[in-house]
């Protein structure tokens, strides 16, 4: 027997991308309440009082508002979750989602 190292010198080094980030948006509609639109905000996204306000006031006076940046499975997750909140009072409440630039 020898005693040869078969041993690989050189370690290879694995790289790991970050995954890409997805943006929620609140898109304003003139039907659901808003009182009812802080309450999602705050059970879905987990926002304080205030800061549910300020989303909510945000997406009524510019039409839609960045409610959070995720990864896209619980971007998507949290606005379907979201989505359907309203849609089971029979609000047209709706999240989307868009890439993050």
């Amino acid at each position: 027997m020898s005693n040869i190292d078969l041993k690989p010198k050189t370690k290879a080094k694995i790289k790991v991308e970050r995954p890409k980030l997805h943006k929620v948006i609140l898109v304003n509609d003139d039907y659901t309440p808003r009182e009812f639109v802080v309450s999602v905000l705050k059970g879905e996204f987990r926002m304080t009082e205030d800061q549910a306000t300020k989303v909510m006031l945000t997406a009524h006076q510019r039409g839609v508002c960045v409610v959070g940046v995720f990864t896209k499975d619980v971007a998507e997750t949290k606005a379907t979750r979201a989505t359907d909140a309203g849609r089971a009072k029979g609000y047209p409440l709706l999240f989307t989602t868009e890439p993050e630039e």
